[in-house]
């Protein structure tokens, strides 16, 4: 029995380093990439913004723009009239909406009214410190 226990978590934390190092591979560390915490939706107009500008000034050098949002106002995400807008304009600019599923939890939203286009973390706060240690530019708000 404990052969079996002990093979499956050497299996889990094998297959889990090969994810994790698939996805370290997927970020371009030679360009400039920025992640913003915020957990107000209304910042996403200012955000966006920013995320325009410096995908300008930056040029061929943008990377990766994520924000991530968290907070106990993270079901104003699932209100489409608050959100269609933001979420166009952050695909034109290639900025990835995410939602913190410790919040969703927290504040039981209900994660089917999550708009398709927003990606989904278990934490939002460890994603940012990730994101961090692979080079990104953070900001919290």
């Amino acid at each position: 029995m404990k052969t079996i226990f002990y093979s499956t978590v050497v299996i889990v934390m094998t297959l889990f380093t090969s994810c994790s190092s698939l996805a370290q591979t997927t970020i371009d560390t030679n360009k400039n990439n920025y992640v913003v915490l915020t957990k107000k939706v209304p910042q996403l107009e200012p955000i966006i913004l920013t995320a325009e500008a410096l995908k300008d000034e930056d040029g061929s050098n943008f990377g990766q723009f994520e924000v991530i949002i968290c907070g106990k106002e993270i079901g104003d995400i699932t209100d489409s009239s608050k959100m269609k807008d933001f979420i166009a304009r952050a695909e034109n600019a290639n900025v990835q909406l995410v939602a913190c599923g410790f919040s969703l939890n927290k504040f039981k939203v209900d994660i089917t009214k999550v708009p398709k286009e927003m990606k989904t973390v278990e934490n939002g706060i460890l994603y940012n410190f990730q994101l961090q240690k692979k080079g990104f530019k953070s900001l919290s708000l």
